[in-house]
């Protein structure tokens, strides 16, 4: 379980056909073979650390579920240790469980803050309301509008800096999860609507 606050920007070292290196300092402390980090916002665990460092190793079913294939040495990305039942939550609940690769539609800057669209893929709108929480590449973010084939959120500055949302421009894929509560009440009105003859599913 993580929180979509992200505690350091890393940097790939390498990139494989099975396996991901990265270069880090903060998410190191305390960090022991078998953990959970989020990178880029999917929860991956541990395989190899060292003074700079860590690996771990990718799935196939991962690569096929998010943008991971495409990460090349030299590429920055966002980084959060799981979170402990100490940690504030100053996110949201995040699995690191992707539900979609999207991509940056538009972008719009303000004086203050910049306004990022996010196309989404077919389905997923509806786990999306105003105001809402949501995680992109593991940020944990607030919806500023939905439809049903995008949504918008606000990125103020220090966002821009501590994640990798600020380097980021127009057609860049990133990972889409949704609000986890929405998933579930969606199944437990499902079940309870297919047990009323006649009912319709959500």
């Amino acid at each position: 379980m993580f929180t979509g606050i992200v505690e350091e920007l890393g940097e790939v070292r390498q990139a494989g056909q099975s396996r991901l290196s990265i270069r880090c300092h903060d998410v190191l402390s305390g960090t022991q073979l078998g953990d959970s980090i989020a990178v880029n916002g999917v929860c991956l665990t541990v395989t190899d650390l060292d003074g700079e460092g860590f690996a771990v190793d990718v799935m196939a079913e991962t690569y096929a579920r998010t943008a991971l294939s495409g990460m090349r040495a030299g590429d920055t990305v966002n980084l959060e240790r799981a979170a402990m039942l100490s940690t504030r939550l100053g996110g949201h609940m995040v699995q690191g469980h992707v539900d979609g690769v999207g991509h940056i539609s538009a972008q719009e800057n303000h004086s203050e803050w910049q306004t990022v669209h996010f196309a989404i893929p077919a389905g997923l709108s509806k786990y999306i309301v105003e105001k809402g929480s949501i995680a992109v590449d593991g940020v944990s973010l607030t919806v500023v509008s939905v439809d049903e084939e995008a949504f918008s959120v606000g990125l103020i500055p220090a966002t821009q800096r501590a994640t990798t949302l600020g380097r980021k421009s127009v057609s860049d894929p990133v990972h889409i999860e949704v609000d986890m509560i929405a998933k579930h009440v969606e199944r437990l009105v499902d079940a309870k609507l297919a047990a009323i003859p006649g009912a319709v599913s959500a």
